[in-house]
């Protein structure tokens, strides 16, 4: 019974709320930094881009844009998915509902390819496309392939983002999810663009794809060295 109620439409829309409510506390009461400085004025003519996170490390990355550029956030169908998704809804994100898998048999069933298809058409409108790099349920921080199809396909660029705050709890799960706090400080950090290029052969794609993970992993770690941390 209890578990029926937690998954239950109304109990998911509150707690996707309060969560909305409390990132947008956590994001007052932090004094952020952003890296590169000028990225919010030279990034536009590159937009719209397909920005790439890790698991867990994705609560505060809807504050990383700023609130003009029209972006949709690709989130599993799972429960704690629909959580995210409200809360990413009350944040001003579009929404994709779908994910990916490390096993080919439930690219269907978590809706990948209709995902992939959905996020196409959401660049070639310019907007961009948030996701995670990671496919669940891991290995945590080791990217999947399908971000790097979705840029050879679209022409789009990868932008790896991450945001740390000084105050988190780290919680025990596979993606060493970290849930920010607020009245502290917090650093946005973006990596360099990686381009995909249309005619990208197997070889190719996998070497983009540990482009995406060590880029990534990269603007992690300064995202907490922004904040007197250490990733980890």
């Amino acid at each position: 019974m209890l578990k029926k109620i937690g998954r239950h439409p109304v109990t998911l829309n509150i707690i996707g709320t309060l969560l909305a409510y409390y990132l947008k506390l956590v994001h007052l009461t932090n004094r952020f930094t952003v890296e590169p400085k000028d990225i919010y004025e030279e990034m536009p003519e590159n937009l719209p881009v397909i920005i790439a996170m890790w698991h867990g490390q994705h609560f505060m990355t809807p504050f990383a844009r700023p609130s003009h550029w029209p972006a949709s956030v690709m989130i599993s169908r799972s429960a704690d998915g629909e959580i995210n998704a409200i809360a990413a809804r009350k944040l001003g994100l579009g929404l994709i509902r779908a994910s990916g898998s490390q096993k080919s048999h439930q690219i269907a069933k978590r809706g990948g390819m209709r995902g992939f298809i959905e996020a196409m058409r959401a660049l070639k409108d310019g907007s961009s496309i948030a996701m995670t790099a990671d496919v669940p349920k891991g290995p945590a921080r080791v990217s999947g392939i399908g971000i790097v199809q979705l840029a050879k396909h679209s022409g789009r660029p990868i932008l790896p983002v991450a945001v740390a705050t000084s105050r988190s709890i780290e919680l025990n799960s596979w993606d060493r999810a970290s849930v920010n706090l607020p009245f502290g400080r917090g650093g946005i950090c973006a990596g360099d663009l990686i381009h995909v290029d249309a005619d990208a052969d197997d070889d190719a794609l996998e070497a983009a794809r540990l482009l995406v993970q060590e880029r990534l992993s990269q603007t992690t770690t300064r995202a907490y060295e922004l904040v007197g941390r250490s990733d980890g």
